[in-house]
């Protein structure tokens, strides 16, 4: 999907956002929504893109893979999945919203 309003993304970011923070587990709405909080007003569209389709994935295995008890799967193994590990493993999700 291309958009080229800039106005469409601003509410795909937003959309982001809400399902972040109401995922369904308060672990992974913490984990979730602290990253997108941080990291999303830099996000190109492909970045958009991503996170969309991380987002939909099932919280108990996001949140085994970001916990480090089973592996992440290659197809989800992406710089962004990547990037939201190292976001927490530096420390910086630890504010409270």
């Amino acid at each position: 999907m291309s958009v080229t309003d800039p106005n469409d993304l601003e509410t795909r970011r937003r959309k982001l956002r809400y399902r972040a923070w109401h995922r369904g587990t308060r672990e992974m709405d913490l984990l979730f929504g602290r990253f997108v909080d941080a990291e999303l007003p830099e996000f190109s569209e492909a970045e958009i893109v991503e996170l969309e389709r991380l987002v939909e994935l099932p919280d108990p295995d996001l949140l085994s893979w970001l916990m480090g008890e089973t592996e992440v799967p290659p197809e989800n193994d992406t710089p962004m999945f990547r990037r939201i590990m190292q976001f927490h493993r530096e420390g910086k999700g630890l504010a409270a919203r």
